[in-house]
């Protein structure tokens, strides 16, 4: 867990008082696309989907709203909803199922609550009772806004999929032993789950720059506007990404998040995801977990390759 900038706390010269916090722990973030994974959980978990079904994602309108995304998509499976980062699919498919699921599958994850770290602080975001949602609320928070996570909570939920849909309790202190889990989400959705994000970290999908040579990864790229007086900052950003590795069998789970990135790129795919790739691809090979992939020979486009061993 690091926060930078950080401070040499023998300097106290250099000590200003927004350094202090720890931001992973007690600062909040509406977690933009980064949720759509736990909003697609909630999808499969209701038996109306599985990882072949379509959605049309044609712009429609909720109330005064016009829901559309960047480039017209026609009619696409679940795993391009991800790659691609549909709105409109993603809004469609929240509005299809029942509210309840939703938020009973966000609290599960342990959104809106605050984990067991017992850090001093620590926040447990911002998530409404369904009971109060609106059809506007259920398509805005199906791409990330309208709640607010800690990245903690965010990094905790995507451990939960990795783990196979148990939920473990978090510790900032070694363990003797793993601790006892509970089955939050069922195997077959978290499988599911992670089979659809593996697209993401793909050609087509947003997060390419999350590819770690001779692991797959599985995981999602998200990028917010930053919330201020009256609305929202369109020139302020967080990006954001998050994701486990290596997808067969996951042992590594992380979340990265820049706020307000300076470097005349935004998004969570371009500014987040190659600091995924270099600190979750250090720590496997440190772990000395064995790769799952193959590297194929650089294409006419410079890209490399994988290909998943099963």
């Amino acid at each position: 867990m690091v926060n930078q900038p950080t401070y040499n706390p023998n300097d106290r010269r250099q000590i200003q008082a927004k350094a202090y916090r720890n931001r992973a722990v007690t600062d909040i973030l509406e977690p933009g696309s980064s949720i759509k994974p736990f909003v697609v959980a909630a999808a499969l978990a209701s038996g109306k989907y599985n990882e072949h079904s379509t959605v049309d994602t044609t712009p429609f309108r909720v109330g005064v709203k016009y829901i559309e995304d960047k480039h017209d998509l026609g009619t696409i499976d679940l795993e391009t909803v991800l790659a691609k980062s549909s709105n409109v699919g993603m809004s469609k498919i929240a509005l299809s199922i029942e509210p309840e699921l939703i938020f009973n599958t966000l609290t599960r994850l342990g959104f809106g609550q605050v984990t067991t770290s017992g850090y001093p602080g620590e926040s447990a975001g911002v998530l409404a009772h369904y009971s109060h949602w609106r059809p506007i609320g259920i398509v805005t928070m199906s791409y990330g806004y309208g709640l607010s996570v800690t990245p903690l909570q965010l990094v905790h939920a995507y451990a939960t999929i990795g783990a196979g849909g148990v939920s473990r309790p978090v510790s900032f202190l070694r363990v003797d032993e793993p601790p006892a889990g509970e089955q939050v989400l069922e195997p077959r959705v978290a499988g599911s789950l992670i089979s659809l994000l593996r697209g993401v970290v793909s050609k087509k999908g947003t997060g390419l720059q999350a590819t770690i040579p001779g692991y797959s990864v599985a995981g999602k790229t998200g990028t917010a506007w930053k919330s201020s007086a009256g609305g929202y900052a369109t020139d302020r950003y967080q990006a954001v990404f998050g994701g486990v590795a290596p997808a067969s069998n996951p042992r590594l789970a992380a979340i990265v998040m820049i706020d307000e990135p300076s470097a005349g790129k935004y998004y969570g795919g371009d500014v987040a995801a190659p600091v995924f790739a270099g600190v979750v691809g250090g720590a496997l090979r440190l772990l000395a977990v064995p790769p799952d992939a193959t590297i194929a020979p650089a294409s006419e486009d410079g890209v490399e390759q994988q290909v998943a061993l099963r």
